[in-house]
């Protein structure tokens, strides 16, 4: 086998790292092809990531969604373990980078996992009623047939709907109001709408009780309608989370208190072990 040459080495080690994302040379940026310093004072937050992810920047109606959808995400209070967790961490020393770290690992399947489990649901109905399934009857069957499955198998929890805290979640109605007038602008076509109200139409007639839709669900009617992979929406979920985080951390901060657990000690923790009792004797006793 012949020695590789110079230029071929040279060129092995530049594809080592090959990215259609990002082109850095001295004194030169460019992000999918557009030059940094155009879009500086151009493009919005919303825009980036969305260029970051799909390759193109999005139309006005696109951004103004997907911004839409990382609002409300952003916190939901201390008692949310991503949150406690940061405040946590910084009362045990960590600076503002470890403890957003520290809580961005907690968002795993359970608590942070939910968006993108929905976004699975509702394309596995989304194939499920086929490319010509009506927004209507064909949907319902679908999104019906998949939830008597998941119970039979013992899963009754469906991602995206139902809250421990909300009886109505008071982030969706107005995510809702937007995708409606995305779907009357053409932004959207609706149908990922109308799965998620599917959903919420099997489950009553299911379980014989309203269980509505929660922030998870409508975010994941959105990132869906806008045409983000599952996983993707997990990620975008992180993204809004980490702003909550980072400024809980920072409070946090400010306070200067060392070493804050879960609870107060004042609130004493529960023991379920044995009752006091003695070490019975060793075999080594004398």
């Amino acid at each position: 086998m012949a020695a590789k040459t110079p230029e071929e080495i040279l060129a092995d080690a530049s594809a080592w790292w090959d990215t259609s994302i990002i082109d850095i040379h001295p004194g030169r940026i460019a992000i999918r092809g557009y030059a940094i310093e155009e879009l500086i004072g151009r493009v919005r937050f919303p825009d980036m990531i969305w260029l970051m992810l799909r390759g193109e920047l999005p139309t006005r109606g696109q951004s103004d969604l997907l911004e839409a959808a990382l609002v409300p995400g952003v916190d939901h209070g201390p008692h949310a373990p991503s949150i406690a967790i940061a405040r946590m961490a910084v009362t045990c020393g960590l600076p503002v980078n470890g403890a957003m770290a520290s809580a961005i690992n907690v968002l795993d399947d359970v608590h942070g996992g939910a968006g993108q489990q929905c976004m699975e649901l509702y394309r596995a109905i989304d194939a499920a009623a086929g490319p010509d399934g009506d927004h209507g009857g064909d949907l319902l069957a679908a999104a019906t047939a998949l939830i008597r499955r998941r119970r039979e198998t013992g899963d009754k929890i469906v991602p995206g709907f139902g809250h421990r805290f909300h009886p109505i979640d008071p982030r969706v109605a107005p995510l809702f109001a937007l995708v409606a007038k995305a779907v009357a602008a053409g932004t959207v076509s609706g149908r990922w709408a109308a799965i998620g109200h599917a959903v919420e139409d099997a489950l009553k007639a299911i379980t014989g009780r309203a269980i509505p839709m929660n922030i998870d669900g409508i975010t994941a009617v959105i990132f869906c309608e806008l045409g983000f992979e599952p996983e993707l929406g997990r990620g975008l979920f992180v993204l809004s989370r980490s702003v909550g985080i980072l400024a809980h951390a920072w409070e946090q901060k400010q306070r200067g208190r060392r070493i804050m657990g879960p609870m107060p000690k004042e609130i004493p923790y529960r023991y379920s072990g044995p009752a006091p009792r003695p070490v019975p004797p060793s075999a080594n006793d004398d």
